[in-house]
């Protein structure tokens, strides 16, 4: 056992433990937060306007400031990219992390000196508590990877710009620096397609311990890794046993993952975002990453079958429960307020308090009322290629509302690695999954307003296509699990 390693055991010890004295803490670890973002905003042009000074209460603080999307937070955002100081939070940003926005094009998220640390030490305190738990640290010898973007960035009116993935790698620890690959200017290739080969090219011969990545494009990475050599990757990597992820579910990927890989890895799942790092998974036991309440970040809930109506209810991390698809509105020492950042979750874990990232608020399928969700489908998935040698690529759903005979129906466009024997069975297996979870979805099916699940078969490589024409092939990039429209369903089917 290497110095290295009984360092990190003896380091993962303390974190763990300092872990553990605010997650049984809560609702004080909240307030202190709370407190600390009303005082450190207090005089900076959004507190005045939002009368900060007279709050003293989270209750104050929601009559004093309403829930907001990036959009309505914009103006705000534009007078601190003109350069203007104590806008959102005192001073001026370190960064803005450039985002691709949905209804908004490009959306800038504010870094600060006070909530940079947080993205980089919830990305250490992952892997120390996996060290803590499981006493495994021999992987800090080998060497660690991070598919992520450049790291190159702007300056503008005294900000820097860039992808969160690039900027967090200039915060890389010096004692890690030797060990991460790849190389700097590998990292700064724009294009995907070659920065991946260059990858390939930098790692096909090293001692790879952590691969890290959004599982799609990591997917990608092992592909190309397998065509080079020919070899699984377990066996060009014989050291490597965690894969770190983020962005999605990675259920749907595993049995895939298995076989590029020949066997099975330990993974760590990551709830990180421009706006801030939310939560990790701190446990190989448990269900669920724990919500970081000592971040910089104060969190509030909204029920997500009451978002929509005119006064849903904020509640706070002390008034939610197990099982409630919830839509997570943040405040933080970055400078965002009441903000809606789109996500839904749900609790897996009250003490500590664990969640499960549900979906999107606006990525669901309700075209007859169903209101089907991204965990539905990826849960029903994952349960139809139960016990099977199935293994997808990458999959959405659509609704198809006007098909050309008989019922609507909610159309799977799945990409097989490996198909299924019988495509019917497969369908079958993934719509009773699916009534099982819903019952509105059970009653459309039972009362023919629906029929059953139909599955599209994709193009091998057709989802990377699509991402690459819509100038979106990795990164954070990712395709939504489902959307209330066609416009992914009729891309694909025109490939």
């Amino acid at each position: 056992m290497s110095i290295k390693s009984v360092a990190a055991k003896l380091f993962a010890s303390k974190i763990y433990n300092n872990t553990q004295a605010w997650a049984k803490k809560p609702v004080e670890t909240q307030m202190k937060v709370f407190k600390s973002l009303i005082k450190g905003a207090i005089d900076t042009e959004f507190g005045k306007n939002h009368h900060f000074d007279k709050i003293k209460t989270i209750e104050d603080f929601k009559n004093h400031v309403p829930v907001r999307d990036y959009e309505d937070l914009r103006p705000y955002i534009d007078k601190v990219r003109l350069g203007h100081k104590d806008i959102l939070w005192k001073g001026q940003p370190l960064y803005f992390a450039k985002t691709s926005g949905t209804t908004s094009g490009a959306k800038y998220i504010p870094l600060t000196k006070e909530s940079m640390p947080y993205h980089i030490e919830a990305s250490r305190n992952a892997i120390l508590h996996y060290i803590h738990e499981t006493g495994n640290a021999d992987f800090v010898d080998g060497k660690m990877i991070f598919l992520q973007g450049s790291p190159e960035l702007i300056e503008k009116n005294g900000i820097k710009l860039g992808r969160l993935s690039g900027i967090a790698a200039h915060f890389v620890p010096k004692y890690l620096q030797k060990n991460r690959l790849p190389s700097w200017e590998t990292n700064c290739i724009e294009d995907w397609e070659t920065k991946i080969n260059a990858i390939v090219d930098e790692t096909i011969d090293k001692d790879m311990t952590i691969i890290s990545g959004i599982p799609s494009w990591v997917q990608m990475y092992f592909e190309r890794l397998e065509e080079k050599s020919g070899k699984k990757v377990g066996d060009l990597f014989k050291n490597f046993n965690l894969f770190i992820y983020g962005g999605v579910n990675y259920e749907p990927y595993r049995a895939k993952f298995e076989n590029l890989i020949g066997r099975k890895v330990d993974s760590i799942e990551l709830f990180p975002a421009s706006e801030g790092f939310f939560a990790y998974q701190d446990s190989q036991k448990s269900k669920g990453m724990l919500l970081l309440l000592n971040s910089g970040i104060f969190y509030e809930f909204i029920k997500a079958d009451e978002f929509f109506s005119e006064n849903p209810k904020r509640l706070t991390i002390g008034e939610v429960e197990l099982g409630v698809n919830y839509v997570l509105i943040i405040s933080t020492n970055a400078g965002l307020w009441g903000y809606n950042i789109g996500d839904t979750v749900q609790f897996t874990s009250l003490y500590p308090h664990r969640v499960i990232v549900s979906g999107r608020i606006k990525h669901y399928i309700s075209a007859f009322g169903e209101h089907v969700i991204g965990n539905e489908v990826e849960n029903a998935m994952k349960e139809a290629m139960e016990n099977t040698n199935i293994r997808i690529n990458e999959f959405t759903v659509a609704p198809q509302i006007n098909p050309t005979e008989g019922l609507p129906y909610h159309e799977w466009f799945v990409e097989f690695e490996n198909e299924p024997e019988n495509m019917l069975t497969f369908a079958e297996a993934i719509d009773n999954a699916m009534r099982k979870q819903n019952i509105y979805y059970d009653d459309l099916i039972t009362g023919n307003i629906l029929q059953k699940v139909v599955i599209t078969k994709v193009a091998k490589n057709g989802f990377q296509e699509y991402m690459k024409s819509q100038g979106k092939l990795g990164g954070q990039n990712k395709i939504p699990r489902l959307a209330n429209n066609r416009d992914i369903a009729d891309a694909l089917k025109n490939e």
